[in-house]
Parts: C-alpha cells; sequence; structure tokens
C-alpha cells in the first residue's frame, strides 16, 4: 500500500480511470455488436441507425481508450459492411 499522500490519490485516480476506461470499451463492443447484427439481418434503416450509434460511441473512445487510427479503422469497415447492404 502506498504510504505518500500523492501515491495515494494516484491510486484513486487511476482506479477511478480504469472504470471509465472499462465502461467506454464496454459501451463500444455493444454498440458494434448491435450494429452487425443489423447489418446481417439485411435491414438497411437498422442498419444505418445502428452504425450511426456505433460510430459515435467509437469517436468518443478515439483518443482516449483507443488509438485516434484504431478509431477510423473500426468505424471505416462498419460503413463499409452498411454500404454493401443492397
Amino acid at each position: 500500500m502506498a504510504n505518500h499522500k500523492s501515491c495515494k490519490k494516484r491510486i484513486l485516480v487511476t482506479a477511478k480511470k480504469n472504470e471509465i476506461n472499462t465502461a467506454r470499451r464496454s459501451a463500444v463492443k455493444t454498440a458494434t455488436k448491435k450494429a452487425l447484427t443489423a447489418i446481417e439481418s439485411g435491414d438497411k434503416n437498422a442498419a444505418i441507425t445502428a452504425a450511426r450509434a456505433a460510430e459515435s460511441k467509437i469517436m468518443k473512445a478515439a483518443g482516449k481508450t483507443m488509438p485516434k487510427k484504431t478509431a477510423a479503422r473500426k468505424v471505416s469497415r462498419l460503413a463499409k459492411k452498411v454500404a454493401k447492404i443492397a
């Protein structure tokens, strides 16, 4: 256990950040899965709506929880799949 006041604060801050990052990561995964299921169902309107929601979650996580380029790649791949629906 930490002895210094600053170390004790860092432990609290780290725990808080860890919780936030875990929640963000989880939200991104859930939104992405919903979008992929909508795409597989073939309903274009539902797929577009779900993809927009997923894109929003991904871009909010960009630069904080995940690297910006990773987020851009995920959004791009999702958009490509939505565009393929006839």
